[in-house]
């Protein structure tokens, strides 16, 4: 029998130890936070902690949520399921009250000898899954509460100012429609005690293998920083959007559902002025500086902890967001490119790519199985994303396998389900203001051309329409299913 080489037997051994061991995780969710950093090439952003944090893993820069809404997009991406099958198309509903069964991320970890750690906003603000969490699950009140449940979980904390709790879409607060000065460093935000939080709980669990979420909830509506954030730039040399307009407006020969008529975030019920545009992007720019400055604070405990080599950092913003693109200052409804796209790292440093720029379509359901496969466990049952580890071990090869998102008027059916593949983004809407629309981003990146009707383009209609009627099948209004 011949020899194994004495360099092979390493090898292997190299990749059982791997195998059996098993890295902490730390999931950084912002909110509301688009591919607005600077290492997504924005010339606008100061977020040099997340640029960091970028060059120790592989970014992902066709990444999509499978929901521009905080609660659907999020209960997507904590099961490793689609809207459609959570059954989660609103702000409003636990995805345990319709499939008990599902086990969501935290709680997967959690089951497998995690100390699963909850902080700041995970799921959506009153529907946490309270009962994944080893420590500090919020109370649940929105939807899916025990009857027999004690008051406050056992290990939960209670902080007030951690959650963002969001209406419909039509009917938010007017306080979201402002810019907001934070006194001193902000101490007294929800951010600021998130990153405090973050730091107690790392020094507290760092011997034990730990999931910790923490969730930020800046740059969501209304922007909020310490004046020093706002200092970074000077309001008059902001650019507005090519396509700016003064209120939501439909670009000529696009479907009217392509844009809700009325914004939910900011600007709602009036229109926005050149000046005004200017002032509520410095907002958004200096929430999202105070943001990447706590998420440092965070990252600074884990290198002082020596824990860097042991953790798998994940940052991921939960949707995209229009800052007066086509007049839209909102997520809501939004399939354009800005609402449906996110910033999204994985950051593992037993991986030899980091740096690296992964340019491949990939979706918010593909993590969960991914950092499965890194913590060498076993994959759960029907988990409809895939795992990105080939990715993250060589981001160039090839990915043929496009993203879907939806969006709901009603949070019962999808009006509007977008795919985008390599090359194109291909859109249909149902009910009110009905179509289709076909972008080429490459050449058209404002997104001000509909080729859908385009003869020259009916062949590539033909192949993604059916795409788009498979992925909505048993979805649609009944208005749509009518016709």
């Amino acid at each position: 029998m011949k020899q194994v080489p004495t360099f092979l037997i390493a090898v292997l051994l190299m990749i059982q130890a791997r195998a059996a061991e098993k890295m902490n995780v730390l999931l950084i969710i912002s909110d509301d936070m688009r591919t607005e950093l600077g290492c997504y090439a924005s010339t606008l952003a100061k977020t040099p902690n997340l640029d960091k944090l970028a060059t120790t893993g592989v970014k992902f820069d066709r990444a999509y949520c499978q929901f521009p809404l905080c609660g659907p997009s999020r209960a997507s991406m904590l099961t490793g399921r689609r809207p459609g099958t959570t059954g989660v198309l609103g702000n409003r509903t636990w995805f345990g009250d319709a499939h008990p069964d599902f086990v969501s991320m935290p709680k997967y970890f959690k089951d497998n000898g995690y100390t699963s750690i909850r902080i700041g906003k995970i799921f959506h603000g009153g529907i946490d899954d309270t009962e994944a969490w080893s420590v500090d699950g919020q109370i649940r009140t929105l939807a899916g509460v025990p009857k027999d449940r004690p008051a406050k979980p056992k290990n939960a904390e209670t902080d007030p100012d951690d959650e963002v709790v969001e209406v419909a879409p039509d009917v938010r607060d007017h306080k979201s429609d402002q810019w907001v000065v934070l006194k001193g460093n902000g101490e007294e935000h929800g951010d600021y005690k998130a990153a405090d939080r973050a730091i107690k709980y790392l020094r507290q669990y760092k011997d034990q293998q730990f999931f910790i979420g923490c969730g930020f909830v800046k740059p969501h509506s209304p922007p909020e920083a310490p004046q020093s954030f706002y200092d970074m730039w000077d309001v008059s040399k902001i650019p507005l959007p090519a396509d700016f307009a003064p209120r939501p407006t439909v670009p000529a020969g696009f479907p009217a559902g392509s844009i809700r008529p009325k914004n939910a975030d900011l600007f709602i019920g009036r229109d926005a002025s050149e000046d005004e545009a200017r002032l509520m992007i410095r907002g958004y720019l200096a929430s999202s500086a105070f943001m990447d400055w706590n998420v440092g604070r965070v990252l600074g405990e884990l290198d002082a902890l020596g824990l860097r080599e042991k953790t798998i950092v994940v940052f991921w913003g939960d949707h995209g967001y229009q800052l007066g693109e086509k007049g839209k200052w909102s997520k809501a409804g939004s399939l354009w490119e800005q609402g449906t796209r996110t910033p999204f790292f994985i950051c593992d440093p037993r991986e030899q790519t980091a740096g690296k720029t992964c340019a491949r379509v990939v979706e918010m359901i593909d993590l969960y199985p991914t950092l499965v496969e890194l913590c060498g466990m076993e994959q759960p049952k029907g988990l409809e994303g895939r795992s990105l580890v080939p990715l993250l071990k060589n981001p160039t090869q090839e990915w043929d396998h496009p993203a879907y998102t939806v969006w709901s008027e009603d949070g019962k059916n999808f009006t509007g389900v977008m795919v985008r593949t390599e090359q194109w983004r291909y859109g249909e809407f149902y009910g009110r203001g009905a179509g289709a629309m076909l972008l080429d981003p490459a050449k058209d990146p404002v997104e001000l051309t509909n080729l859908a009707n385009d003869p020259k383009h009916a062949d590539v209609v033909a192949k993604l329409s059916p795409l788009v009627k498979e992925y909505a099948k048993g979805h649609l209004p009944p208005s749509a299913n009518a016709k």
